[in-house]
């Protein structure tokens, strides 16, 4: 966890831009899983240009280098999803991300976690738990852990944890709603949880920065794999097509 990673003023905004979809969308994913006190959202960077700050940060981006480049060239965003945990509602289930995989490579992680506290993160309104050492191979096999810890954090932190970690919501007994950012990137060669290309309108996507657009997967891995024809490098920036037409 690195605390106050981005500005309390980051956290206000994206919070703030997010609140009109919250309250007439937020319900769509409520299920046993998700819970049915919970709101979450999807297309993040299609209803907060303020998410941009958070989803390419430098520091984490520098986390992601260490951990994803040793097993690609470049790396993605999979999902973006906003969390609200509303009072009333009780532990999620402890679930590993990279469970959408069919497949496990020992040593190799497809995914790392960022999540961002938009609200001050306490045990009492839900903060995230996760369960230490819970990646590595006896625990993947079966193993049992009661060491689950809540990660309590301050608007503006970030927890960064592997697709690979045993995590989940906490139970809201607070009468405050808690909210968090949590962004999931993955291997470049991997596809995506969530369809980016036609998740984020192509004139957003098109209207941010080389980095963010590199986020969502207009570039290729490699030579080949997702190249775009007469591409330089084999990226696609969208800005560019957008202007030509």
């Amino acid at each position: 966890m690195v605390h106050n990673l981005a500005p309390a003023e980051t956290a206000d905004a994206v919070a703030g831009d997010l609140r009109a979809y919250f309250d007439a969308e937020g319900t769509y994913a409520q299920c046993d899983f998700n819970g049915y006190t919970t709101l979450r959202l999807s297309a993040i960077l299609a209803r907060s240009r303020a998410s941009a700050n958070l989803i390419g940060h430098e520091r984490v981006l520098g986390v992601l280098d260490e951990i994803l480049l040793a097993h690609c060239i470049n790396y993605q965003i999979g999902s973006t999803t906003a969390i609200e945990i509303l009072p009333g509602e009780g532990d999620q289930t402890l679930h590993r991300d990279d469970s959408i995989y069919p497949a496990r490579m020992p040593g190799m992680e497809w995914q790392v976690s960022v999540m961002w506290a938009l609200t001050d993160f306490t045990e009492e309104n839900g903060a995230t738990r996760v369960v230490p050492g819970s990646h590595r191979e006896w625990m993947r096999e079966g193993g049992r852990s009661t060491d689950e810890i809540q990660k309590a954090m301050r608007r503006g932190s970030a927890l960064i944890y592997l697709g690979s970690t045993l995590h989940g919501g906490g139970a809201n007994r607070s009468n405050v709603s808690r909210i968090g950012l949590v962004n999931v990137y993955s291997l470049g060669w991997l596809r995506q949880e969530v369809n980016q290309y036609l998740t984020i309108p192509q004139e957003i996507a098109g209207s941010y920065p080389e980095k963010i657009q590199r986020l969502l997967g207009y570039q290729s891995h490699g030579p080949h794999l997702g190249k775009y024809p007469d591409a330089p490098d084999g990226g696609w920036f969208l800005k560019d097509e957008l202007d030509k037409s």
